[in-house]
């Protein structure tokens, strides 16, 4: 039976369908304003990365269509699980990631949450979208380098 990577203990969360979906060209950390409960949900690893983007308004990034499920001892104020979430940036790299966005194609996508320090962070992916045919030949040369992995565990 194969072994389990285990994921280190300060990440909460990650977005395979992001590598699947689409080649990442660059990555930020980006701080998430969060609530009270939602914090303790996500500490809890209750948190779904799938969907979720970031986006431009009024010059902030947000963070989209992440859903982080209500926390289980909260009361009457709990939270919206797929509120929008500001993400916490220096204006520099603002600008840098805008003026990337707007060749066309590109997007921001969330690779993975995780907890330093006791804040949580996600690291934002600047992506651009992949093509059936990319796709199919990152799932090929994936295979090819198991099989390549494989022949050489056994010839060892």
């Amino acid at each position: 039976m194969a072994k389990r990577k285990e994921k280190p203990r300060n990440q909460v969360a990650t977005n395979r369908k992001a590598q699947h979906d689409y080649t990442i060209t660059e990555t930020y950390e980006a701080g998430v304003a969060l609530t009270g409960t939602e914090i303790k949900s996500v500490r809890a690893g209750k948190i779904n990365l799938k969907d979720g983007f970031a986006q431009f308004h009024r010059g902030e990034l947000w963070l989209e269509n992440v859903h982080i499920s209500p926390y289980d001892a909260g009361n009457r104020f709990n939270h919206d699980p797929l509120r929008n979430r500001k993400l916490l940036l220096h204006k520099r790299e603002l600008a840098k990631i805008s003026g990337v966005i707007k060749t066309a194609g590109m997007t921001i996508v969330p690779l993975k949450v995780y907890l330093k320090h006791g804040y949580a962070k996600v690291l934002l992916g600047v992506a651009q979208g992949k093509h059936e045919y990319d796709k199919r030949e990152t799932i090929k040369r994936r295979e090819q380098d198991r099989e390549l992995r494989r022949v050489l565990k056994n010839n060892f």
